[in-house]
């Protein structure tokens, strides 16, 4: 399938900051997958194809599906990934197709969809300005196209792997979810728009004055991004699937069985993980983790 969408350079920094801003974050849990479990988890490390395929056969743990709902001062209503699309409560099949559907087993009841979160939040959807996206995964871009006016940012690094190659679906991606002729800005962690950030090698402050940060966390897929927000007291990174359970933010854990580059992967990882020891009183929201949704409050201020 050919990609019609185009992107344009993202130009930072971007309206909408001022001196010692900060702002709050609201997570939604947008349904869930019933997707192998060794995806996130895997005493050997990556796994191939053929051992996924079989352990999508078996019974699994139901795993949750974030996104997250930054209210910036100036800025407005800022989303970060889209969750799952509220078509895939009546058919799944027409959202992540035949064999995304099965392999992800997706569940979304009704009003669980981020649309209607926000409006049940008091915030109009087409309010949101800017959505950025981890990454191009078909859980993380599925709803995509209920954000038509919205700037949406992606690294270039994951919109060229995304959008060229054979079989995208064996890399995560289902490109009918993001062809569309939206406002993509790409994101490019070289230049002197980029900075080190604490344990952070490369980040982009987005509105130049450190409420928010882009990360490159590279390895789960090439592009792989991070978002790391100023709350009042302590920061709060959203690591995306840069950590896919909160226990590998300690050392000796299992890695995902879901890698694109396991070297990046452990470098990103080792990131993360200084940061969280650096800053033990620092918000860290992993991938899919169930307890860790199960008990997050509704609003990080």
């Amino acid at each position: 399938m050919t990609v019609h969408a185009e992107t344009r350079p993202l130009e930072t920094p971007l309206a909408g900051g001022g001196p010692g801003l900060t702002a709050t974050v609201e997570p939604m849990v947008t349904g869930t997958l019933g997707a192998p479990a060794i995806i996130g988890s895997s005493p050997i490390g990556r796994v191939g194809t053929l051992r996924l395929l079989r352990e999508a056969n078996q019974e699994q743990p139901r795993l949750p599906v974030p996104a997250f709902l930054i209210r910036h001062p100036k800025a407005g209503p800022i989303l970060v990934d889209t969750g799952l699309h509220p078509s895939i409560a009546s058919d799944p099949t027409e959202n992540l197709g035949r064999m995304g559907s099965w392999f992800l087993k997706p569940a979304l009841e009704p009003g669980e969809d981020v649309p209607a979160q926000l409006r049940a939040k008091g915030v109009d959807p087409a309010a949101i300005r800017l959505v950025i996206l981890t990454h191009l995964h078909v859980d993380h871009a599925s709803a995509i196209a209920d954000f038509p006016n919205s700037t949406l940012l992606v690294t270039a690094d994951e919109w060229r792997t995304a959008t060229s190659g054979l079989f995208p679906l064996f890399k995560g991606y289902r490109r009918q979810q993001f062809d569309y002729t939206f406002d993509f800005r790409t994101v490019e962690f070289e230049g002197e728009q980029v900075h080190s950030y604490a344990s952070f090698g490369r980040t982009i402050d987005l509105f130049g004055d450190g409420s928010i940060r882009l990360a490159s966390t590279p390895g789960h897929t090439p592009g792989h991004q991070s978002v790391i927000v100023r709350l009042k007291d302590r920061d709060m990174v959203i690591c995306g699937d840069a950590v896919y359970r909160s226990e590998q933010l300690e050392e000796g854990s299992d890695l995902p069985g879901l890698m694109a580059d396991p070297h990046n992967f452990r470098r990103s990882l080792q990131e993360i993980r200084l940061f969280h020891r650096q800053y033990p009183e620092a918000v860290m929201t992993p991938g899919h983790d169930p307890g860790f949704y199960e008990s997050i409050p509704d609003r990080y201020s």
